[in-house]
C-alpha cells in the first residue's frame, strides 16, 4: 500500500497542511464539515496505486492548515483560490478536483470559475445548483419559528461553545446520526424550537458503526480539540457573502466532464428533482451514482464503491 506522507505549502496567503500518496495525474480532495484530509484516508492510497497524484489538504480553518481570525476570510473564493495556489504550489497546471459536503462548493465553483486549471470535477452528497446559493433570509423564510442548524451557526461563539464542550462526542454523535447506519428516515426531522441546540435531535450510538473505528474517532477529535471548530463554523457565516459575491455567476453550467456520488440514506435527499437539476446544471455528467444505503459520509461509510466509482471516472478522461 502506498505510504501517505505529509507536509505544508503556502497557498493564497496561508499555510497548508497536505497528506498525499501516489505520482501522474493530480487529483484533490476536499473535505467537508466537520472533517479533514482524514476523511479521504481510503481514496488516498487507492488513487496512488492506480496511477494517480492524490492530494488531500486540510482546508482554510481546519487541522494544521492556518485559521484567519476575520470571518469574510472564508468566502469560496477564498477557498477556491486557496486550491488554485494548491496547484501552484505543486507546480501543477491542472488537476482533478473532488469534494464531499462542503468541499463539494468548492470542487464545483473551482471547475466553474476556472475551468483551465480544474480539467474534470467529481461531487459527493451536495449537487451544484444552477439556481445559486441560498441566503440566511431564505432560511428564515422556511423554518420561521424552527430550528435550523445553518441559522444557529451564524452567531459567532455559540456553536462553538457546544461543540467544542466534549469534541470527541460531539463527533461520534454526528459522525453516527448523519450515517447510514443511524435510525433516522432520509430526510425526515421532527421540527424543534429556535431554543434547540445542534446535538438535540441526534443520538449518541451504543456502539461506533463498522465503518468508523475507535482509532478513526480519536484521531478527528484530536485534530477539534487542537484547532476548534471556529474555523469550519466561519464557511457556514460567509453565506450570505457568497450569495453576494457569486451572482454573477448565477445560472451557469459546469461543461467539464463530471461525477456525481450520494446515498440513498443522506440528508441532502436525492430526490427525482434533484436528480432532474443535477443533470442540468452538469452538461458533462458521465455518471450519477446512488449508493443504496449510504448516508451522508459517502466515502467513508462506502470506501470500496466510492473508489472504484472515482478510478472509472478518472481513467475514462
Amino acid at each position: 500500500m502506498p505510504d501517505i506522507t505529509h507536509r505544508t505549502i503556502s497557498t493564497n496567503g496561508i499555510d497548508m497542511h497536505i497528506a498525499e500518496a501516489g505520482s501522474g495525474p493530480l487529483v484533490v480532495l476536499c473535505h467537508g464539515f466537520p472533517e479533514s484530509w482524514y476523511s479521504w484516508r481510503h481514496q488516498l492510497s487507492a488513487l496512488a496505486e492506480a496511477g494517480f497524484h492524490a492530494v488531500a489538504p486540510d482546508q482554510r480553518g481546519y487541522g494544521d492548515t492556518t485559521a484567519p481570525e476575520r470571518i469574510d476570510m472564508y468566502t469560496q473564493l477564498h477557498l477556491v483560490g486557496d486550491i488554485v495556489g494548491l496547484l501552484d504550489a505543486l507546480a501543477e497546471e491542472q488537476a482533478v478536483i473532488v469534494g464531499h459536503d462542503w468541499g463539494a462548493p468548492v470542487a464545483w465553483h473551482a471547475a466553474l470559475l476556472r475551468p483551465d486549471r480544474f480539467r474534470a470535477v467529481i461531487g459527493l452528497s451536495v449537487p451544484h445548483s444552477q439556481g445559486g446559493l441560498p441566503t440566511t433570509a431564505q432560511f428564515k423564510a422556511i423554518y420561521k419559528d424552527n430550528f435550523f442548524y445553518i441559522l444557529y451557526f451564524q452567531e459567532p461563539g455559540k456553536a462553538e461553545a457546544e461543540l467544542e464542550a466534549d469534541p470527541r462526542r460531539t463527533l461520534r454523535t454526528l459522525l453516527y446520526s448523519a450515517s447510514g447506519d443511524s435510525r433516522r428516515e432520509p430526510g425526515v426531522s421532527s421540527p424543534l424550537p429556535k431554543s434547540a441546540k445542534f446535538l438535540d435531535a441526534m443520538r449518541e450510538p451504543d456502539s461506533l458503526p463498522p465503518w468508523l473505528t475507535e482509532a478513526d474517532l480519536d484521531f478527528f477529535a484530536s485534530q477539534f480539540k487542537k484547532s476548534g471548530f471556529r474555523g469550519g463554523l466561519n464557511w457556514y457565516r460567509c453565506i450570505d457573502r457568497n450569495h453576494e459575491l457569486l451572482a454573477a455567476f448565477k445560472g451557469l453550467t459546469i461543461k467539464q466532464p463530471a461525477l456525481f456520488i450520494s446515498g440513498t440514506r443522506d440528508v441532502v435527499p436525492m430526490t427525482d428533482e434533484a436528480k432532474k437539476n443535477i443533470r442540468n446544471s452538469l452538461p458533462g455528467l458521465r455518471d450519477l451514482v446512488i449508493l443504496d444505503g449510504a448516508g451522508h459520509w459517502t466515502q467513508q461509510e462506502r470506501p470500496d464503491e466510492v473508489n472504484a466509482a472515482i478510478i472509472s471516472f478518472l481513467k475514462g478522461l
